[in-house]
């Protein structure tokens, strides 16, 4: 789901995580769970190799109960393998320009 390189603002209140074990250590809570994760993209911009995406989306443990949801922006590139992976993942939209980016 992500590019190596990846910036990940997860959770919001921490400095970013920074590529692939900085990704899974934002979000292993969820992990340990196995929830279904909807995500409905509803704007795009895709030049080249890179896309600009926002889409509304929802974490749903097994018992159905909804454990985070919110509206996401993120820059996709990519991989060697065709697909895509998040580049930069802002799962409650960008950050804001006072944040510690250490």
């Amino acid at each position: 789901m992500f590019h190596p390189d990846c910036l990940v603002f997860f959770p919001p209140d921490a400095p970013p995580g920074v590529g692939l074990e900085g990704a899974r250590k934002g979000f292993d809570d969820f992990i340990d769970v196995r929830p279904k994760i909807e995500s409905n993209v509803f704007s795009e911009v895709i030049t080249g190799d890179t896309a600009l995406l926002r889409a509304n989306w929802r974490v749903i443990a097994p018992d159905g109960s909804v454990m985070a949801e919110g509206q996401s922006t993120e820059v996709a590139k990519r991989l060697d393998n065709g697909g895509w992976g998040y580049l930069i993942d802002c799962p409650y939209g960008p950050p804001s320009l006072e944040r510690d980016m250490s």
